[in-house]
């Protein structure tokens, strides 16, 4: 395996952490938030979350011979859901922070048959069940920000 893939995989140790999921997609969102005011272009959001999506699949298929199936080293799939729980969202505090609750909260409990796409192989069965808890998390938020604003 190589060292490349154990970095990116662990997004730079960060999965080496106790609740290294959390500490992944809060480090996203701390991201979000930097780059909230430059106004990031959507298409430019779509792109770099399927660049994640596909380095995420690359790297876990990478790591998965040494660190074992969907490992919790592997936290990059949650970078890859967080960046799909705000794609085509406005990035404000209120939106980032109630994506972040929202998408931990679908995959921790992973409903809706998310548990199930753990079950496809290699990377693809690592980022699926966050990639779903993500677009699960985004379709509530498009529905609170259309009904409650």
């Amino acid at each position: 395996m190589s060292r490349a893939h154990k970095i990116i995989a662990s997004c730079f140790g960060i999965g080496h952490l106790k609740g290294g999921g959390t500490v992944a997609a809060a480090v996203c969102c701390g991201a979000l938030l930097l780059v909230r005011d430059g106004k990031l272009d959507p298409i430019l959001m779509l792109l770099i979350t399927l660049i994640v999506i596909d380095i995420g699949v690359w790297s876990a298929d990478g790591v998965e011979p040494e660190w074992g199936k969907d490992s919790s080293r592997v936290v990059i799939d949650e970078i890859a859901g967080m960046c799909v729980s705000v794609l085509f969202l406005p990035l404000t505090w209120s939106t980032i922070i109630t994506g972040f609750i929202l998408f931990r909260a679908f995959d921790i409990l992973k409903p809706l048959y998310i548990r199930k796409l753990e079950a496809v192989s290699g990377g693809w069965g690592v980022m699926l069940d966050d990639v779903a808890a993500g677009i699960y998390t985004n379709i509530v938020m498009q529905v609170l920000i259309r009904f409650t604003l």
